[in-house]
């Protein structure tokens, strides 16, 4: 069935309060903080270094559109990590009184306690429903922009673990443009093919465009063999979308014009707002585009 839906449960347990005050008293609620905070700083990923990052970037060429994009993804990244550390060790200073518990820290203590994301980390990331998410989130977007810079351009690439997925789609609309001569970036629109690969099939990039993957139909399903919208599985919520070729056309073809489309909006989270929205997709459907309007159907690039 293509719509297995995979979620990794992390190191930290949803159990984490059964944990305190377990059998014979076990750790205090200070002690599993400060147990949790080490295990998160060992897990925590290395700092982008500037002057490395810059000289990847430079090589790469630092104004197109994409390495733009990147450079600003790396310094956003940072600032959470920045942000990660500092809390996680004054946390463990406070935790044996060397430093004052501001009320930072102690919104943190509680925070980490409870399997939530402390205030001033969510304030410079992203939301999550747990911390365990959160990090696992962390761990998976630092990856994806260290292999970026310090390796090669990804084939495909993983839309839900940038800041400014809005960002992303326009960067390779602006490379498109310059790769086409005559084309006016005001008149290159999105556009998109699906395809039948899942990212493990994925060896080389697309001529033009990028393919991304991580997304997920939430009230719809999908033929993978007819490449089209159908009812969704009976108890399956949400349904993961195979790799997605997104690119962009200075004009469409009669054929695309004629093609049966689901424009379907992509969200961030399951929160559908202004603010999450990122885009639409194109989807073909045998019923009327209409059925699905009417049934909700639209894109998440996050379940969770």
């Amino acid at each position: 069935d293509s719509c297995g839906t995979n979620l990794n449960f992390e190191f930290i347990s949803s159990g984490i309060n059964a944990e305190y005050g377990g059998a014979g008293g076990g750790e205090t609620r200070e002690e599993l903080v400060y147990r949790l905070a080490a295990e998160m700083l060992e897990k925590v990923p290395e700092d982008f270094i500037p002057h490395e990052v810059k000289a990847r970037l430079q090589k790469y060429g630092i104004f197109q559109p994409m390495n733009i994009f990147l450079r600003q993804e790396i310094d956003r990244i940072q600032r959470v990590l920045t942000v990660v550390k500092s809390t996680l060790k004054d946390l463990q200073l406070a935790i044996d009184g060397t430093i004052i518990m501001s009320d930072a820290l102690k919104d943190a203590l509680d925070n980490i306690f409870d399997a939530r994301v402390p205030s001033n980390w969510a304030k410079v990331s992203w939301e999550s429903s747990t911390l365990g998410f959160w990090f696992t989130e962390l761990l998976e977007r630092d990856g994806q922009f260290k292999t970026w810079i310090f390796e090669a351009r990804p084939h495909v690439f993983w839309l839900t673990g940038f800041f400014n997925p809005q960002g992303f789609l326009t960067a390779m609309r602006q490379e498109i443009t310059r790769a086409h001569k005559g084309w006016a970036l005001d008149t290159v629109q999105l556009f998109n093919e699906m395809t039948k690969m899942n990212k493990e099939d994925v060896n080389n990039s697309p001529t033009d465009g990028v393919y991304i993957y991580g997304l997920s139909l939430d009230g719809a399903g999908w033929d993978k063999r007819g490449m089209r919208l159908i009812e969704p599985s009976p108890k399956v919520l949400f349904c993961a979308l195979p790799v997605v070729h997104m690119f962009a056309v200075n004009e469409m073809t009669k054929e695309q014009k004629a093609q049966k489309v689901y424009e379907c909006p992509v969200y961030k989270k399951p929160k559908r707002t202004d603010l999450t929205y990122i885009t639409n997709i194109r989807l073909k459907t045998n019923q009327s585009p209409d059925y699905w309007t009417l049934r909700g159907a639209a894109l998440l690039a996050d379940i969770k």
